[in-house]
């Protein structure tokens, strides 16, 4: 479905506000599809990030503010979202001896096999909403990264 159609608006004030609008509808229609997928596994969007960010860094534990680097919503709060994994039993917090300000974050068994069902949803949901080529998704990907050009948030 067009822009037009989906936010019933016929008219653009000129084509890169078209494009942000569309970029915001479809960022929020992604958020809103992958939402109901992670619910299933008792997930959030954010706390399948950190379980991702945590099986990368195998066999290695991770800092809570190496998550923060690595998260892909700034906004979240990573030792909130930490201690609801923990609570779930999906990972294992430790408190550095040396420094107990450190909290050192690892994944484990658990965490490891909820992590590999909710991938393989959000594998079949990538592989059911292919609209685009391959080469077309590699230019849309360079387009967001031109668009960014330098100007994230700090």
């Amino acid at each position: 479905m067009k822009i037009e159609e989906a936010i019933k608006q016929k008219n653009f004030p000129d084509p890169y506000h078209k494009a942000f609008v569309n970029l915001l509808y479809t960022s929020n229609w992604l958020v809103y599809m992958e939402s109901g997928l992670f619910k299933r596994h008792g997930l959030t969007i954010p706390q399948y990030n950190v379980l991702r960010i945590l099986k990368g860094q195998l066999p290695n534990a991770a800092t809570v503010n190496l998550l923060i680097d690595r998260m892909i919503d700034k906004s979240s709060n990573a030792s909130r979202i930490v201690e609801k994994l923990r609570a779930k039993g999906l990972i294992d917090r430790h408190e550095c001896k040396d420094d107990r300000r450190r909290v050192d974050v690892i994944i484990n068994e658990k965490g490891l096999a909820l992590l590999e069902l909710a991938t393989a949803d959000m594998k079949k949901f990538h592989t059911d909403h292919r609209a685009l080529t391959p080469e077309e998704a590699l230019l849309l990907s360079d387009l967001l990264d031109k668009l960014r050009c330098d100007k994230e948030l700090k």
